[in-house]
């Protein structure tokens, strides 16, 4: 029997109960890249409680997701590498449809998925991984790991890519301390703990 998902921890605010700071917040939201569609779920849903920390929150999301050096491919690649170490269920229901359509081939995120090294994917990504796998494992990179991904995106894109995944850390830790699970009728890419 699966495990009964849990509550988010946070009312998920309807728009017309917003008040003046969080209709800004909507606002900035639906006037950047993500578009005028976007609805306040997943880690929006939460910053609606502290809609200041929010509106700086997703102006560096709406950066690190649209303006930095790394192709969309291997962003995405890298958000998918971080929602999987973090288990971080709505991000990567989120993300992986992104990330193929960016060019990530499927086999590629299944791997990342299920947990294994994508010894398929190109060696950019694989670079990425091993970057990534290092980081969160030893919270330092050696100079070989580092060169290997630097020799691909140079210095500034390298700031970025570290800004990537340290903003993406804040997402997936927001949407696991507050239970932000995707829709009910979504399944969810990693058991959830007991």
């Amino acid at each position: 029997m699966p495990a009964k998902r849990p509550s988010p921890r946070l009312a998920v605010l309807k728009e017309d109960s917003l008040n003046d700071m969080q209709r800004d917040l909507l606002a900035a939201l639906r006037a950047g890249p993500r578009g005028a569609s976007i609805t306040p779920r997943g880690p929006f849903a939460v910053w609606m409680h502290a809609p200041e920390f929010g509106k700086l929150a997703q102006a560096l999301g709406a950066h690190c997701r649209y303006r930095t050096g790394l192709s969309p491919r291997l962003s995405e690649f890298a958000i998918l590498c971080t929602a999987r170490l973090w288990r971080a269920q709505y991000e990567w229901f989120a993300h992986a449809p992104m990330a193929e359509k960016a060019g990530v081939k499927p086999k590629t995120i299944q791997d990342l998925r299920a947990g294994r090294e994508p010894k398929a994917a190109p060696k950019d990504e694989r670079a990425i991984y091993a970057f990534v796998q290092e980081l969160y494992k030893t919270r330092r990179v050696s100079e070989r790991t580092y060169k290997r991904v630097q020799a691909f995106l140079g210095d500034a894109a390298m700031v970025e890519f570290v800004g990537i995944l340290g903003y993406y850390v804040l997402i997936s830790m927001t949407l696991n301390v507050f239970h932000m699970l995707p829709p009910e009728d979504a399944a969810l890419a990693f058991a959830e703990p007991n």
